[in-house]
């Protein structure tokens, strides 16, 4: 099962930053990337988290392994499940791609070329935080020599 929801969790993903990165940005694109990507995404999650935490699926940890989100020890216990790196992936697929699609509607507002925003996606969907920091210089630097220092 968790087999099959990370694959899906990733296909929707690809799909999604596909739209995102090669379609022209119009209403039901970006629809599509925020309700049918993003949205689906963060349900997977949220029916799964719910599912191993009321005890509905078995979380598979190995005998003396406990999983818990307060210590090294119990994220590293519920990160060595399927479940766990399953529902971690997910989580990381979601918010990079909400990410990705904030960065592309607030660089398209801020009339960026898609010469500039395409590496910023790619690193965003490779390595999220490094993309949105990368963003966030561009954005300023340009806000500043343009003399448009708003958020």
């Amino acid at each position: 099962m968790w087999q099959f929801v990370f694959g899906a969790a990733n296909l929707l993903a690809i799909a999604a930053w596909a739209i995102l990165i090669f379609l022209p940005r119009r209403p039901l694109p970006m629809t599509a990337v925020l309700y049918l990507g993003v949205g689906l995404l963060c349900l997977a999650y949220s029916l799964g988290i719910i599912l191993l935490v009321s005890g509905v699926v078995d979380q598979g940890l190995a005998e003396g392994v406990k999983a818990g989100f307060s210590s090294i020890e119990g994220i590293r216990g519920f990160f060595s499940t399927d479940a766990g790196v399953t529902l971690g992936w997910t989580h990381y697929l979601a918010f990079d791609l909400f990410v990705g699609l904030w960065i592309a509607r607030d660089a398209d507002a801020k009339s960026f070329s898609r010469v500039i925003q395409v590496p910023v996606l790619f690193l965003t969907l490779i390595v999220g935080p490094v993309g949105l920091l990368t963003w966030l210089v561009l954005r300023e630097r340009s806000a500043r020599l343009h003399g448009r220092a708003k958020v």
